[in-house]
Order: C-alpha cells, then structure tokens, then sequence
C-alpha cells in the first residue's frame, strides 16, 4: 500500500479496492482507521480521539488530493505525496 503522507505518527496510505467507495487508512502504531473520502467519515477501525479528528480535518484541507489518487491508483499509477498536517 503506498504511503502518501507522514505526520505526528500517523501514516497514510492507499489501496485501490473498486468494490469499495474512495478510502485511505491512517495507521498509528498498532492501531488503524479506515476513512471514506467522500463523504469524509471513518468507516473502520480505531484510534484515540484526538488522532481520529486530526486525520479527519487532515482530509478534508486534502479530499481533492485524496480523491485524485484513489482515481490514480484505481488505475495502476503511482499516487502523488500529499502534505503532511502543519
């Protein structure tokens, strides 16, 4: 799965399921969360609060970037590194 941001521990990463609505997972130590991107909500797994609204408002600043490479890796392309949170 590749990584397309880093920050404060958190690290997201994507993988293409078209069977699926567009996701990413936000992986924090051993914890992990499934977030749809459109609408913006956590569709799986766990982690602190504070960790979940970070990812969150992390996504929506980035749901276009994100959006794109869902698209991009539905279609076997490499997807561009987005920024991590401030």
């Amino acid at each position: 799965m590749p990584v397309l941001s880093k920050f404060y521990g958190i690290v997201i990463r994507m993988l293409c399921v078209r069977q699926l609505s567009a996701r990413f997972h936000a992986i924090h130590g051993d914890m992990e969360l499934v977030v749809q991107i459109a609408p913006l909500r956590i569709v799986g797994g766990q982690a602190p609060r504070d960790v979940c609204e970070l990812v969150l408002d992390w996504a929506r600043e980035h749901q276009a970037e994100l959006l794109e490479d869902w698209r991009r890796c539905c279609m076997a392309q490499k997807p561009m590194p987005i920024a991590p949170a401030p």
